[in-house]
């Protein structure tokens, strides 16, 4: 189990390479989506936006100040779709993050241990401690920013050519 001041460094360290790695693509690689129903790298930082609005810090947030509260569900393909973050610049989703970021590092840099247990009933998986929370947050970071370097491997595979073959394993 990670501490508190370890999960803050882990969510300042994937957002920093998220940032890194979108501020190097240019807008169509920024807007390309490897298959009908995935998302781009601009849906993907929109998604973090508000996974860590609604999903992490918020219901850390509540936690912290309710005994026991009742936990919201919240569709993200349907917020995907109704934020158009593909029509946004990127500088605004990214300085967006980074403001959030900031507040949730303080957030978790400032919970003791003790706080971890904290809980709440969420609908769909049942009982959700604040520690549950804070580790899902480390493991759904790098899952996205996995996913977004994965739209990079795609989107340049085609222009491979024969050096496509050193990937054939």
């Amino acid at each position: 189990m990670l501490q508190p001041i370890d999960i803050a460094k882990l969510i300042q360290a994937s957002a920093a390479a998220l940032r890194v790695e979108v501020e190097a693509m240019p807008e169509a690689l920024l807007r390309f989506k490897p298959g009908p129903r995935e998302w781009c790298a601009k849906d993907v930082v929109g998604h973090l936006i508000e996974a860590e609005r609604r999903g992490f810090a918020g219901r850390i947030r509540l936690l912290l100040t309710t005994a026991e509260p009742a936990l919201e569900t919240w569709d993200p393909d349907d917020v995907a779709r109704a934020r158009h973050d593909v029509e946004r610049d990127v500088k605004e989703l990214l300085a967006e993050l980074a403001a959030l970021r900031e507040g949730s590092v303080k957030l978790l840099a400032g919970l003791e241990a003790r706080d971890l247990t904290r809980a709440g009933m969420h609908p769909k998986v049942g009982r959700l401690t604040i520690g549950d929370v804070a580790h899902e947050w480390v493991h759904h970071d790098r899952n996205h920013v996995a996913q977004i370097m994965a739209n990079v491997q795609a989107y340049v595979w085609p222009s491979m050519g024969a050096a496509q073959k050193f990937s054939d394993a």
